[in-house]
């Protein structure tokens, strides 16, 4: 039922309440659930149109309209009065600042004779009731792009296993000409979802004012619409792209009906064609997704018979920010502690920071091909270093060494040889060779305090024999040391260890 129908009824009730039962005007308006001015309205039109009750049986609800509002049907002249092209005021009042009497004032420019503002207006609320609920929401060219994942996802058969996982699909719309981006992705993880954010925005050649996604997550951590806490490489991201994230409004369909539609729209268009089609790689998936997607936005919309790429070109486009000058590369954040040796451990890997920070917490930045670190609210990083996949290995620069490797908070080289020497001969050859077997000793502490701390779980027999074999085996480890220490049966108090000589045992004085 139309509005104005719905409209017609509402009105003949209320004056059926006032005239036939005798009700006051606020009472008619509390049981037709309208406001007693718009009751007095009503009773005023209908009093000058020269109504009463019983109305006529002729008169149908299209008569009543025209007696109640004849001036929405006064007779305009083609000829005199041409009416505007309402779908280029609908693209108009797209463009930011652009109002409905801005409109009309060059209208009238054109067409000094054309109507009046306020049919102008009425015409216009007509035109638009006649689109669909999700064009009739007003978007401004370039200030939103909604984001989301599809409903349904596609599976990918791994050729060699068998085995399916289920890929994502990422979607993008543009509020004010539906132009859609989507693609596949192996999860909705917080990397391929900012992953996603960039390459749509590559797609798009330019940058909106606002991002709408729904509170999913792995962006939005807190979905208040009054204060959304974003997830911080999230928020990260909009800084660098320059953009405001506005998370759609929890249980407000509405305000995300936009891409909502265009999920929809990709469901039905791209994901219902490849129902019956294998994929065995995310890129054959992808290279598919992209040839639909082409076909999606040529193909005129049923509303306006402008396909979607018309409408971004000539609405959206032109209004759009410049990409930055790179893309965004994805980053995550971990807290950690300096140890003595002046390293952080990230991945398995050890990076150097100033000795001046050793036992502080500290604040890791880990992109694809670098690590920051950070420390307290400070702006700048306090170190930085290419990223490296090498499993217990270590990256020092020289320059966060104290000068001549002196001490470290309470642990040194000599130190540490110290307590070797207490252990036995055999435990202080392996960690005096453990200290020469890196680059600096200073990297080697924390696997020789690791190795130094098992002697007190196990016996001097056991470690001596183990680091005598350790030694011999060229296995300079703390792991390599734990396994060994853990295979071995114990050993009898009565059994001798025989500690061969060796002339490479230097002693304390090799650090001094």
């Amino acid at each position: 039922m139309s509005q104005e129908r719905l409209s017609m009824r509402k009105i003949e009730e209320a004056l059926r309440l006032k005239w036939a039962c005798g009700l006051s005007t606020r009472a008619a308006a509390r049981s037709c659930h309208i406001s007693h001015s718009t009751v007095s309205e009503y009773l005023a039109r209908a009093e000058k149109a020269g109504l009463k009750w019983p109305l006529p049986e002729t008169l149908d609800e299209d008569g009543l309209y025209r007696l109640l509002y004849p001036e929405r049907f006064q007779t305009v002249s083609a000829s005199s009065k041409p009416f505007p092209d309402w779908e280029n005021v609908r693209e108009e009042l797209k463009k930011a600042h652009v109002t409905k009497h801005l409109v009309w004032e060059e209208y009238q420019e054109a067409h000094p004779d054309g109507i009046g503002y306020s049919q102008f207006c009425d015409l216009y609320r007509r035109y638009a009731g006649k689109l669909d609920p999700y064009m009739r929401f007003e978007h401004i060219a370039g200030e939103k792009l909604f984001v989301d994942y599809a409903g349904d996802t596609v599976p990918i058969t791994n050729p060699e296993t068998g085995e399916v996982r289920q890929a994502e699909i990422f979607v993008a719309t543009h509020g004010a000409s539906n132009y859609t981006y989507a693609e596949a992705q192996p999860s909705q993880e917080l990397a391929h979802w900012i992953g996603g954010h960039v390459r749509a925005h590559t797609f798009f050649g330019g940058v909106t004012d606002q991002i709408v996604p729904d509170n999913l997550k792995q962006g939005v951590k807190s979905p208040c619409w009054y204060d959304p806490d974003l997830n911080q490489t999230y928020l990260e991201w909009a800084q660098w792209y320059g953009v405001a994230v506005l998370p759609a409004p929890v249980k407000k369909p509405r305000a995300k009906a936009k891409v909502e539609n265009a999920v929809l729209v990709v469901e039905r268009w791209i994901l219902a064609r490849l129902r019956n089609r294998t994929f065995f790689s995310l890129a054959d998936l992808n290279r598919v997704i992209r040839e639909l997607l082409t076909e999606l936005n040529d193909k005129p919309m049923q509303i306006t018979k402008k396909s979607r790429r018309e409408e971004f070109e000539k609405i959206d486009f032109p209004a759009l920010h410049p990409l930055p000058a790179r893309p965004y590369e994805y980053a995550t954040y971990k807290m950690a502690r300096v140890n003595i040796d002046y390293h952080i451990e990230y991945e398995k890997h050890f990076y150097s920071v100033p000795f001046t920070l050793i036992h502080e917490e500290v604040r890791i930045r880990a992109t694809e091909n670098m690590l920051e670190i950070f420390h307290k609210s400070q702006r700048e990083a306090v170190a930085s270093h290419p990223r490296s996949s090498a499993l217990g290995r270590y990256s020092t620069q020289t320059a966060h060494m104290p000068i001549k490797h002196q001490k470290m908070g309470e642990w040194n080289a000599e130190r540490i040889l110290r307590w070797a020497e207490q252990t036995g001969p055999q435990t202080a050859q392996f960690i005096q060779a453990l200290l020469v077997s890196r680059q600096h000793p200073e990297q080697a502490f924390r696997c020789c305090l690791g190795i130094l701390r098992l002697s007190t779980r196990h016996s001097v027999l056991q470690m001596e024999a183990v680091c005598q074999s350790a030694y011999e085996g060229r296995v300079f480890s703390y792991r390599g040391v734990k396994d060994l220490l853990e295979n071995q049966p114990a050993l009898s108090p009565s059994e001798p260890v025989q500690l061969p000589l060796h002339e490479n045992i230097r002693g304390t004085t090799y650090y001094q």
